[in-house]
């Protein structure tokens, strides 16, 4: 694959599309979506999953018909799960049909559902952290005109979009905005790159994946992190070998799943399948650099952080 012209600075933002209400889960966000013309339902976003999941008590409620049992891969283990057969699922104008998914209990999805990459991979989505609002559209709609904006452009990977201007210190790095996580995660290629070996340095951090289970992770401060342009210091990373990355082909190579608790440090970001880009609009500050409030485990560690500000 060619390689890819450097991040660039955007001044539109192309998104348009719907509105659709949503609310903050800690610091992810769920959307209203209807499924088999019932609804609303409250659906966790989670742009990091190749699959979207049913809660077991919507699917019994609708009764759904039993699928194939399948391997899903989520970030604390890949499980052999039930599934069950869906007609459709509607997100804002966008219906996708025709649907066998996984079914998990509401209790550690966080939401009657969630919606992965299979109803995302043709949209546009805008997740507003500022004013809890997430928009989506299908690629084609005139967007609107907004400032402060920066866009970080990518390639598509098994229906993945993945970053490829994001740096850990010198490190350049790979990188996926996985929503569905309140944490950013690196791999351990990107672990022994950057030399950390000594167990010393590292906190412990416990995660839970949508499966129920539990997972303890090696924790600590990296001085730097780039997303393009856009520079952020003390930025909380936990570090394991989790299957999403070998879903997506990045088990080999230095990664990172850019979680919410980094993507709430900004006013809006957008991802865009359809254009392989990814837009981060900066907050409004009067300074450039602030002590981020911010409310995941995590970033409690991180007592300085840089905020990204324009």
């Amino acid at each position: 694959m060619p390689g890819l012209p450097a991040a660039e600075f955007d001044e539109t933002l192309a998104i348009g599309g719907e509105e659709i209400g949503a609310r903050k889960l800690r610091s992810r966000m769920t959307v209203d979506v209807m499924v088999n013309g019932t609804g609303p339902h409250k659906f966790v976003v989670d742009s990091g999953a190749d699959s979207s999941v049913v809660g077991e008590r919507l699917a019994g409620r609708l009764a759904m018909p039993a699928g194939t049992p399948a391997m899903l891969h989520g970030v604390t283990e890949s499980k052999l799960v039930n599934r069950v057969m869906v007609d459709e699922i509607v997100l804002g104008p966008t219906a996708t049909t025709d649907l066998e998914l996984p079914v998990l209990d509401e209790r550690d999805l966080g939401g009657d559902g969630m919606i992965g990459l299979d109803a995302l991979v043709e949209q546009r989505l805008l997740i507003d952290f500022e004013n809890r609002h997430i928009s989506v559209d299908d690629g084609f709609t005139q967007g609107l005109v907004m400032d402060g904006l920066i866009v970080v452009k990518g390639r598509l990977q098994k229906g993945q979009l993945i970053l490829t201007e994001v740096k850990v210190g010198k490190q350049k790095v790979d990188a996926v905005v996985d929503t569905g996580s309140e944490i950013t995660i690196g791999n351990r290629a990107l672990r022994d790159r950057l030399a950390l070996k000594r167990v010393g340095n590292f906190s412990k951090i416990k995660v839970y994946g949508v499966t129920g289970n539990e997972m303890e992770l090696d924790f600590l401060l990296v001085k730097e992190l780039k997303l393009g342009p856009i520079l952020l210091h003390n930025v909380p990373i936990a570090f394991a070998d989790i299957p999403p990355f070998e879903v997506f082909g990045l088990d080999e190579k230095p990664s990172l799943l850019l979680g919410t608790d980094l993507m709430e440090n900004f006013r809006r970001v957008s991802l865009d399948f359809k254009d392989r880009k990814v837009r981060f609009q900066l907050k409004k500050c009067d300074n450039t650099s602030l002590v981020l409030r911010t409310t995941t485990i995590a970033s409690r560690l991180a007592a300085d952080r840089s905020t990204a500000c324009s």
